[in-house]
């Protein structure tokens, strides 16, 4: 028998037309999202708006998270016309804010970071107004990798931590915690001006204590915005849920992250990183 969601995990479906034709302007362009490869509960509303997560360098990733439902495998060259195609899009629906990831392709020498500089530059090149997020893999922890990304200058750097560090072994198994704490640490130290930003899934087995150690280590870094949502297992081979975690929960982490001295705090089951990312823009400068 197949486990029900507990009911305030229940979406229901709805623009129908709307997600058909940003689906379809995807497939004209030979262009990716992260919201269909991880099979995002809220596609929905994201394309009606329309807004989408670019995922640029292919759809398969080479590492094997326990969490992600993206392909996993060996992934095909570069395709150098992506960047234009994205920022063509980027003008052609008139978005206002656009995130741009990416699969984690350990195969190029610099993890794909010349890749985002170029895709963030033709974006900007195009539509001038547009404010970037980019939320990257680590690049291995190379240091020259992330300021080719940073000198891009996006609006905001994200880049999730996930889970908590006991955790890591199962969830990011070719992951390092302090590696990616030493880079969201190095984005502040070359640029202070970038927002950073990260993020964690919640109901994978962890404590309260260990999620609010990993926010004061992310503090201690300087991290401004910071994201909390339910982990949803988007596959039968995908780590299995340990634990529906309450929305009433949620409101009492934000609670007290607030009280951090975090820029801002999203929390909820339904919050992905880069899910209403726009609103974390807008409330961002708002508290500048």
């Amino acid at each position: 028998m197949k486990k029900r969601f507990p009911p305030w995990l229940v979406k229901r479906a709805s623009h129908g037309e709307d997600v058909h034709r940003m689906k379809m302007l995807l497939r004209k362009k030979g262009l990716h999202t992260v919201c269909e490869a991880a099979r995002c509960p809220n596609i929905w509303e994201c394309f009606s708006k329309p807004t989408a997560t670019f995922m640029i360098m292919g759809d398969i990733c080479t590492r094997e998270c326990g969490f992600c439902g993206v392909k996993k495998g060996n992934p095909g060259p570069l395709d150098k016309n992506e960047t234009k195609r994205i920022a063509e899009l980027v003008k052609e629906l008139n978005l206002k804010h656009t995130v741009i990831t990416s699969v984690t392709r350990d195969d190029l020498d610099d993890g794909g970071a010349e890749h985002f500089a170029k895709t963030v530059e033709e974006v900007r090149e195009k539509t001038p107004e547009v404010t970037i997020e980019v939320l990257t893999p680590d690049f291995k922890g190379s240091v020259e990798s992330l300021k080719k990304v940073v000198d891009s200058k996006p609006d905001i750097f994200n880049h999730n931590l996930e889970t908590i560090p006991r955790l890591y072994p199962f969830v990011r198994p070719e992951a390092n915690y302090q590696r990616s704490l030493d880079l969201l640490k190095n984005i502040k130290e070359m640029e202070g001006d970038i927002i950073t930003k990260s993020g964690l899934m919640l109901g994978l087995g962890e404590t309260r204590k260990e999620v609010i150690d990993v926010m004061k280590d992310l503090r201690q870094v300087n991290c401004d915005i910071v994201t909390l949502g339910q982990y949803l297992r988007p596959s039968k081979k995908s780590l299995p849920v340990k634990e529906y975690v309450l929305p009433e929960i949620f409101e009492k982490y934000k609670e007290e992250l607030q009280g951090m001295g975090f820029l801002h705090v999203f929390a909820g089951p339904f919050v992905r990183s880069s899910f209403n990312a726009e609103v974390v823009m807008q409330n961002s400068h708002m508290c500048r």
